[in-house]
């Protein structure tokens, strides 16, 4: 079986020349340049922790290979440093895995009333990477594989900053706002002038209701097909309906403000 990384086949013969290349399995992993070897096969940016899935591919795969035709060891191949065992003879570290104590528990001022008893498990760690260990767990019938991570250097806790600073806020009131505001509290400002096409939509509008009164969706639509249809001369009409409006938009607008000057002076 061919392990594959970021979506591709890793190629174990590139990956046997690289570590060889530089000195072994054993010296890679002491020089910490399994990152330099992971470059070599550009994967894609998205593809995460590749240099410690090269080391375990490298080490299932190859190592043995390594130490019989590459370092022409005799005899039976012993595991590397990082993963020999002090004790036992199965080449692996023993691992123990304890839910409780009865120190543990004697120390615990709220124990847990019903909870579960206590149990033992005991694993083996399979191998070492930088910063922690693959570890295998038998809980009865069931064999647990997993990863024991172990950072070098925890990097400092984030700060928390507490600001007291209050920041007035002043909101920016644009003059269009303004304006709205103006003429929904003050009855006496002057009502804006429509267009043209404004005075013809109302008139359409006013006779599609009465004709169609179900389908008041669709006038918009066709009114402006409508409009579009009129000739110069017919849409030249409501032009100078909307001209006249707007001279007496701007005619009321300029006698209400002369009036606020003069109730200001008051």
């Amino acid at each position: 079986m061919v392990p594959v990384i970021g979506g591709k086949d890793l190629d174990l013969h590139v990956l046997y020349l690289e570590v060889t290349g530089k000195g072994g399995y054993e010296k890679v992993v002491a020089e910490k340049k399994w990152r330099e070897v992971s470059n070599v096969f550009r994967f894609s940016p998205t593809t995460t922790s590749a240099s410690f899935v090269l080391k375990k591919h490298y080490f299932s795969f190859l190592y043995h290979y390594e130490q019989v035709y590459f370092f022409k060891q005799q005899g039976p191949v012993s595991s590397p440093p990082d993963v020999l065992s002090p004790h036992g003879s199965s080449g692996k570290h023993q691992l123990a895995i304890r839910e409780c104590s009865s120190a543990a528990k004697s120390s615990c001022p709220d124990p847990v009333v019903g909870a579960k008893s206590c149990f033992e498990a005991i694993g083996t760690i399979d191998g070492k990477f930088d910063c922690g260990y693959l570890v295998s767990v038998k809980l009865g019938s069931e064999i647990l594989k997993g990863v024991l991570y172990h950072p070098d250097h925890e990097g400092p806790p984030n700060p928390i900053t507490h600001s007291n600073a209050l920041v007035p806020y002043s909101r920016k009131t644009r003059h269009g706002r303004r304006r709205r505001s103006r003429r929904r509290g003050d009855p006496s400002y002057p009502k804006p002038n429509r267009s043209g096409y404004n005075f013809f939509f109302a008139e359409k509008h006013y006779k599609l209701k009465s004709l169609y009164p179900n389908r008041e969706r669709e006038f918009t639509k066709m009114i402006g097909q409508s409009w579009t249809k009129l000739g110069p001369e017919e849409r030249m009409v409501y032009q100078k309906i909307g001209l006249k409006d707007k001279e007496r938009y701007k005619r009321e607008l300029q006698e209400y403000r002369e009036r606020l000057k003069a109730e200001a002076k008051l």
